[in-house]
């Protein structure tokens, strides 16, 4: 790339007071194989101040950092596509640290589908954590099931996702009346289809997300997802249909198919997910009559 021409990608993370976390992501940006004058990062810090280890770690990494008030990574990725000199955009997540390999990935899959984008596989860190598996469990049944061949409505989240920039921002971005995590990304890969745009699944390009979840706060994000996905009905001016009963069967025999450790356990506590999604979906609905 001869000097001053733009990027192939922007690795946008939008973050709020998770410094440690951020720290880490940094330094897994630094080690991707990658060339360095292909890519370059853009952190939004959405209300939150600057930590020391924050700065060094994106000195290292040669990130620019940006700041926003508090309205959400929403909010925040759009300004970070706003300021974003790639062609691609690649959205990250704090909490996660990409493998050396993953714009390689990324990039081999948007070359197959010209004009289209690429959303990458995400891994648990946390083994060990019960929670923390039983999201990511959740989240690779949600996969398998919305980015089907026969799928109209593809899903893919925001910690790894990568997006044509000129479109994405023709698009009109993420709706920034998403003011937290839970719901944005789909309604985003919605409008994306409904463009006539394709998103390809991307396996290989992998991150590993380490969200540490407690049973209280697993519970909060579920919650806090049922809220999400009321917005989404309401700024899409829809009414929800209910998946069919097999959604659920399948959801809960999905532990049980994969033969994953602690199945019996794992459907237990994604059976417990919906029961918080409707809960928060609930709320939500209430609190805005």
């Amino acid at each position: 790339m001869t000097a001053g021409a733009a990027p192939r990608f922007t690795i946008v993370v939008p973050t709020r007071n998770r410094p440690r976390q951020l720290v880490a992501c940094l330094e897994a940006i630094g080690a991707l194989r990658y060339p360095r004058e292909e890519h370059e990062t853009l952190v939004v810090l959405d209300g939150t101040p600057i930590h020391p280890d924050v700065r060094r770690a994106a000195e290292r990494a040669r990130a620019r950092l940006l700041y926003q008030p508090a309205t959400g990574p929403a909010a925040a990725r759009n300004l970070g596509a706003a300021e974003a000199r790639g062609d691609v955009i690649a959205f990250l997540d704090d909490d996660c640290a990409p493998d050396p390999d993953w714009l390689r990935e990324l990039d081999s899959a948007l070359a197959a589908l010209p004009g289209g984008g690429a959303g990458g596989r995400t891994l648990n860190a946390l083994t060990d954590n019960r929670y923390s598996s039983a999201s990511q469990t959740l989240v690779d049944y949600l996969y398998e099931y919305y980015n089907r061949e026969s799928a109209r409505e593809p899903l893919f989240t925001t910690n790894n996702l990568a997006l044509p920039r000129v479109a994405f921002l023709e698009l009109g971005g993420f709706d920034a009346r998403f003011r937290r995590a839970g719901g944005e990304d789909r309604e985003l890969c919605l409008r994306w289809a409904r463009s006539g745009r394709g998103i390809a699944y991307a396996p290989r390009a992998i991150v590993r997300h380490s969200h540490d979840l407690s049973l209280r706060r697993f519970l909060r994000q579920h919650f806090n997802y049922g809220r999400g996905a009321a917005r989404f009905h309401e700024i899409r001016e829809s009414s929800p249909i209910p998946e069919p009963a097999s959604f659920y069967r399948e959801l809960i025999l999905y532990p049980w198919r994969e033969r994953t450790r602690g199945r019996a356990r794992m459907s237990a506590l994604l059976t417990l997910s919906q029961a918080a999604n409707v809960a928060g979906y609930a709320w939500e609905a209430r609190r805005r009559r």
